[in-house]
């Protein structure tokens, strides 16, 4: 229970510590509002919004709306160009819809809701010759290596660092680096501690982001299909399941961990790692393990980085958005073995991963991957919501809170009253894998 406590303080701290503020937009320059869509002949997300913008006309007489095709129209394509070199602002796909200084990429009901208010303080100002800051649409601008400047909308920010944080209580990874922690220990040399743990943290941090992003282009070239949402919700809510049963019955049937074959393996690279003489070898050796390492680890809860995908897929996120939005999935993806790094620098002792640690780690991912995949298969738009998704991540908190009294009280009876082949397993003595 304590860990449980302490693994929704540390979502709770991470959530308040990493999430930015909003800023309000700057206003328009007071001249006649004019919304201008560019749009793909074909394009499914493009179809649904030129349907939306029908009623927007009537709703909004004042506001003039024009639309151009810009996949056979080389012309528009040109227009486009300018508009976006105007801007700032890459072309990414289509629905391209841009009102005053302000454009968006894509379609979903957050971006419509973001784009009427827009529309009613444009409409304002062009009445009134003012707009309160307060009407403005909220945003959150941070800055991505390589890319400067990206802004955000205020959806999906909460879900992403939720999303993360579970991702990250991956028992599979922290085994890992708990006894490489432990073997590079021994040696007394607190800076090669240093060095091997940060340079592991990295590269897993570099793969899994690799991965994560691989799966949101893979789900973008296949969003036009009606089904993919289902499968991924599907495919996620099996993960989440196999998570529970993995708390009930570890290591029987089919499971999500380090298989025992290719432990002796990981066993003979971490020790060699370690064992390197001189630095930049003992580094390149961490590497590589850490690559290595990752690949046999997204087994664990790969259904997260697919649900995030799907989630930013549903609701109609580019590509530079998306990477905004995964640099803070990735803060507190790395935050607990960050904390395992952190003491093990300082202590210069490194924390030891036990089997009911690890256990308890796979209900808490599973309950919150099936909940999450239970919600993107209902509403996934309803993600976009700050409240809506912490309510998610605590029902699903407090979901494994009760699986786990339940069944430590089940299981002290049955062990007690010797339930025969019903009886639960042995705590076994092993660090768990």
């Amino acid at each position: 229970m304590r860990l449980l406590g302490l693994v929704l303080l540390a979502a709770l701290m991470t959530l308040s510590l990493v999430w930015p503020p909003p800023a309000a937009a700057e206003p328009t320059d007071g001249e006649a509002p004019e919304l201008v869509l560019f749009y793909g002949d074909g394009c499914p997300y493009c179809e649904m919004e030129r349907e939306w913008l029908d009623e927007v006309r009537r709703e909004y007489p004042d506001l003039t709306v024009r639309e151009y095709e810009v996949w056979y129209d080389e012309d528009n394509q040109t227009l486009l160009m300018e508009v976006a070199a105007d801007l700032g602002f890459e072309v990414q796909g289509v629905p391209v819809t841009v009102l005053g200084e302000r454009h968006w990429i894509g379609f979903s009901d957050p971006l419509r809701d973001d784009m009427v208010v827009a529309i009613e303080a444009a409409l304002a100002e062009n009445a009134a010759g003012d707009v309160s800051a307060e009407t403005a649409p909220q945003t959150t601008a941070i800055e991505v290596p390589l890319l400067g400047e990206v802004t955000l909308g205020d959806s999906l920010v909460a879900s992403t660092l939720l999303i993360g944080f579970v991702d990250g209580m991956n028992p599979c990874s922290l085994w890992v680096i708990t006894v490489l922690l432990a073997i590079v220990v021994r040696t007394g040399d607190r800076g090669r501690v240093f060095a091997i743990g940060i340079t592991f943290l990295l590269v897993t941090a570099l793969i899994n982001g690799l991965f994560i992003m691989g799966v949101y282009s893979a789900l973008g070239l296949v969003s036009h299909l009606g089904t993919v949402q289902v499968v991924v919700a599907l495919v996620a809510g099996a993960f989440g399941v196999i998570g529970i049963k993995d708390y009930v019955a570890f290591k029987q049937g089919v499971t999500m961990s380090i298989s025992d074959s290719a432990k002796p393996g990981l066993y003979h690279r971490m020790r060699r790692a370690a064992g390197h003489e001189a630095l930049l070898p003992a580094l390149a050796a961490t590497a590589v393990l850490a690559m290595g390492a990752s690949l046999l680890e997204i087994p664990c809860t790969a259904g997260f980085p697919l649900l995030w995908a799907g989630l930013l897929e549903a609701n109609g996120v580019g590509p530079a958005e998306a990477v905004g939005l995964l640099v803070l999935y990735l803060i507190p993806f790395l935050l607990d073995e960050l904390i395992v790094f952190t003491v093990a620098v300082v202590t210069m002792r490194s924390l030891k991963m036990q089997e009911r640690h690890g256990r308890l780690l796979k209900l808490v991912a599973g309950t919150m991957m099936l909940a999450l995949a239970i919600t993107v298969l209902v509403d996934p738009e309803a993600m976009s919501d700050p409240g809506t998704a912490v309510l998610v991540f605590l029902g699903a908190f407090g979901a494994a809170t009760l699986i786990h009294l339940t069944w430590s009280r089940w299981g002290r009876d049955l062990d007690r009253d010797g339930a025969g082949e019903h009886r639960i397993p042995p705590r076994q003595r092993s660090d768990v894998r």
